[in-house]
């Protein structure tokens, strides 16, 4: 007969390699997302970031003063710099993400080279699993290190 501990420390050693499985999993999911969302801006397409957000996102970044709130103002927010940006190579550094099943955080330094000058950005983006199975950005904040 197994022992009440041994069985009770055998299902936490479960229990904690489902977790750490399952958040590299939603990691690697995460910055997969935010990798082809920003080959799209890199290219002056916000749709990739759009179609990411949820309908209730809320956006900072270094040009507002104010947060945005909600979908359809981030896209009146983006119309302008369609096809406006061409970043010809970018770095995610140090991309780190902090999961549940349900909520991810994820941070990353960018680089952001277009053909003479470097942007260094800090992200910070806020996702969460909807009903349907997909991971949506509900929270964005971009800050600006140096201008090019």
């Amino acid at each position: 007969m197994v022992r009440p501990t041994i069985l009770l420390t055998l299902l936490l050693l479960a229990q904690m390699s489902f977790s750490q499985t399952a958040n590299t999993s939603i990691a690697d999911t995460i910055i997969a997302l935010e990798k082809a969302a920003l080959e799209k801006w890199n290219q002056g397409d916000p749709s990739g970031y759009l179609n990411l957000s949820a309908d209730d996102v809320t956006y900072f970044d270094p040009s507002l003063e104010l947060r945005l709130d909600g979908l359809d103002s981030l896209k009146k927010y983006y119309e302008p710099v369609k096809g406006l940006v061409n970043v010809t190579r970018y770095e995610m550094i140090n991309p780190k993400v902090a999961a549940t099943r349900s909520m991810a955080v994820l941070t990353f330094n960018l680089h952001s080279y277009t053909a003479d000058s470097v942007s260094k950005w800090n992200c910070t983006e806020v996702y969460r699993l909807e009903l349907n199975g997909q991971w949506k950005i509900v929270h964005t904040h971009w800050s600006l290190l140096s201008k090019p």
